[in-house]
């Protein structure tokens, strides 16, 4: 492994056949890649709720236009290939989840929790975790999407996103039981005990993400900048977005709690470089030069798999079964959003691999994968 790391505005770049690539092959790869952009309007605000389920279900934070796809080939640290606008600043819908992680690492790091398995209403106490189905939540249903949680958080209920369906599979548990919410009609599952059954729910994400917040005091983008974004040599373009309806009440101050995705709007906006630089500090275990940014522990954490679900870590995607990409091997593992938004790492080949707005991510994955000789 390589241990180049780019420094701020300043990314060298390597012959793709310099970087153990077959040169045609990778540009056949990136070729196949620039006509595999997704098949939805520019205009994001089409792929959101339109507040038919519930007067809040709807774009609360800022939306903007995308790009055409983008992407980036980085080997050993090194750029060896890329097409599309990737200096554009773009949203990344779910891939917001894994800069999530990042910061519940600097919690855990910093000792703010001391236990992925501590409950997180020992340290968190505004009320969200005092019930009979909430208190026995941890941090590690929080970050594993097992919690269970029950409420509502900025004018949105739990239930508007029980039973979503995301990456062909809507939850994984002991039981998939319906019940009737019988105040406007809609079908949703009764909840189960935390911990036994996976469910994708952006609310509870931002639970999440709230939840850290209590615990630094400050506003999470802050935090990522500061321990994160700017040793990693990041841009100042990035931006990271709540609601109109998150802003909170911390230490005197109104802050406002930011999205783990654009499901409702909002969430991290950034260029395809910055998401690659991200990537590579989870391709090195978390240290960027002589520093280490994210503990081994947090890092090896991250990585484990999820016990009702082997393909999902701590809000990271998994490659164990191969659903991410069928030539890479099963310790990769990836940042993943809607609208074909990733950040891939495999560790196996020193590899990051980002895409932006891509149709068939496994399929371009697995082209440049294989163009390696």
């Amino acid at each position: 492994m390589s241990d180049y790391f780019p420094a701020a505005n300043d990314w060298k770049h390597l012959a793709p056949s310099d970087a153990g690539f077959n040169e045609l092959q990778l540009q056949d790869a990136l070729a196949f890649a620039t006509t595999c952009e997704i098949d939805a309007s520019t205009d994001l605000t089409q792929m959101m709720p339109k507040g038919e389920r519930h007067p809040n279900d709807r774009p609360l934070g800022p939306v903007k236009e995308r790009s055409k796809a983008a992407g980036l080939v980085v080997k050993g640290g090194y750029i060896v290939g890329a097409y599309g606008p990737v200096d554009d600043v773009q949203l990344t819908f779910s891939a917001t989840k894994s800069y999530i992680s990042a910061v519940a690492g600097l919690a855990y790091d910093s000792n703010l929790f001391t236990s992925l398995d501590e409950r997180v209403g020992q340290r968190v106490r505004d009320g969200d975790f005092d019930s009979a189905q909430n208190a026995p939540i941890t941090w590690r249903h929080l970050l594993q999407q097992t919690c269970e949680w029950e409420g509502e958080l900025f004018g949105l209920p739990d239930w508007i996103d029980r039973g979503r369906v995301v990456g062909g599979a809507a939850t994984m548990g002991s039981a998939a039981t319906i019940g009737v919410n019988t105040d406007d009609g809609d079908d949703y599952r009764s909840l189960e005990t935390p911990g036994t059954f996976w469910e994708y729910n952006d609310v509870r994400v931002n639970r999440t993400a709230l939840s850290l917040l209590r615990l630094f005091g400050q506003p999470l983008p802050s935090v990522l900048k500061r321990h994160i974004m700017d040793p990693i040599g990041a841009s100042d373009t990035w931006q990271w977005h709540g609601y109109e309806t998150s802003w909170v009440e911390t230490n005197g101050q109104q802050i406002q709690s930011v999205s783990g995705g654009a499901h409702w709007g909002g969430g991290l906006w950034i260029n395809t470089y910055d998401h690659a630089r991200f990537g590579l500090l989870y391709l090195r275990e978390g240290r960027w030069q002589d520093r280490q940014l994210l503990s081994k522990e947090w890092m090896e954490a991250t990585k484990e798999p999820c016990a009702i679900k082997s393909d999902y870590g701590l809000l990271w995607w998994l490659n164990d079964q191969g659903s991410i990409a069928s030539s890479a091997t099963a310790r990769s593992f990836a940042a993943r959003g809607a609208g074909g938004n990733l950040v891939f790492v495999e560790p196996a080949h020193d590899l990051v691999i980002v895409l932006r707005w891509c149709a068939d991510p496994s399929a371009v994955l697995n082209r440049i994968i294989d163009s390696l000789v």
